[in-house]
C-alpha cells in the first residue's frame, strides 16, 4: 500500500474538495441511490462514464466490459441490467462505444490472443453480419470507426431483446435504450440516432409474446 500512498492522498484531497463544495454531499450520497441512467460502456480507462456526461457520483449506474458487449449468456451484465431496471427504475439505458476501441480492433485481426478470443467472437459475429458494408470502406480507420458504430447498434438491440427490458415495457415502465459513440480524439459523444422505447420497434422474432 505504501507504493500507492499517493492514491490515498488524492482520495483525501478529493473528499475534502467535495465537502468544501457541499458539506452534506457524502451524507446525501450515502442515504439514497436513485440514478436515472444505466451506462453500458467499454472497460477502456479513457472513457469515464460520469465525467464525459458531466454527472456527479450517484447519477449513473455503470457496467463496463471489453468493447461494451451485451450477450444473453453474460449473467454479470444481465444482473446489472435487471437491478438497474427492476430495482433502481432507471429511465434510460445508454450503450456507449468509443472510436479507437482496442477490442473492436482486435476482433478485426486474424491473431490468436488467448482467452479473450472467446469474448471477441461476439464482435466477429457482428463483423460478419455487416461484412458487405464494412469491406466496402477502403480506409482502415474509417472501417474500424464504422465497426464501432455497428457494434453499438447490435448491443442496443441485444439489451432490448432481454426479458428484463421487455418486461419493463410490458408493465408500462418508462424506459428508453440509446446508442452512442464517444470520440477519444475530441471528447465528444455522437448520437447514432438509435433510441428504442418499445418492443414494437424490434424484429418480430425477438418480441416476447405479451409484448406484441
Amino acid at each position: 500500500m505504501r507504493k500507492l500512498k499517493y492514491l490515498f492522498d488524492n482520495n483525501r484531497a478529493w473528499a475534502a474538495r467535495m465537502v468544501s463544495q457541499d458539506p452534506t454531499f457524502f451524507q446525501t450520497l450515502a442515504e439514497q441511490h436513485a440514478p436515472e441512467y444505466l451506462w453500458i460502456g467499454c472497460s477502456d480507462s479513457r472513457v469515464p462514464a460520469n465525467e464525459i456526461i458531466g454527472k456527479m457520483p450517484g447519477a449513473v449506474f455503470v457496467h463496463r466490459n471489453v468493447a461494451n458487449v451485451v450477450v444473453h449468456t453474460d449473467l454479470n451484465c444481465l444482473s446489472v441490467i435487471q437491478y438497474a431496471v427492476d430495482v433502481l427504475k432507471v429511465q434510460h439505458i445508454i450503450v456507449c462505444g468509443h472510436y479507437g476501441c482496442g477490442g473492436v480492433s482486435a476482433a478485426m485481426q486474424h491473431k490468436e490472443l488467448g482467452l479473450i478470443d472467446n469474448w471477441l467472437r461476439h464482435l466477429k459475429d457482428i463483423y460478419r453480419r455487416h461484412e458487405y458494408e464494412l469491406e466496402s470502406i477502403e480506409d482502415p480507420s474509417h472501417r474500424q470507426n464504422r465497426f464501432c458504430e455497428c457494434n453499438v447498434i447490435e448491443q442496443v438491440r441485444n439489451v432490448c431483446h432481454t426479458t428484463i427490458v421487455q418486461g419493463a415495457w410490458r408493465r408500462n415502465q418508462e424506459l428508453s435504450v440509446h446508442g452512442w459513440v464517444y470520440g477519444l480524439g475530441d471528447g465528444l459523444l455522437k448520437d447514432l440516432d438509435l433510441t428504442i422505447t418499445s418492443p414494437n420497434e424490434l424484429d418480430a422474432v425477438y418480441r416476447m409474446v405479451d409484448g406484441r
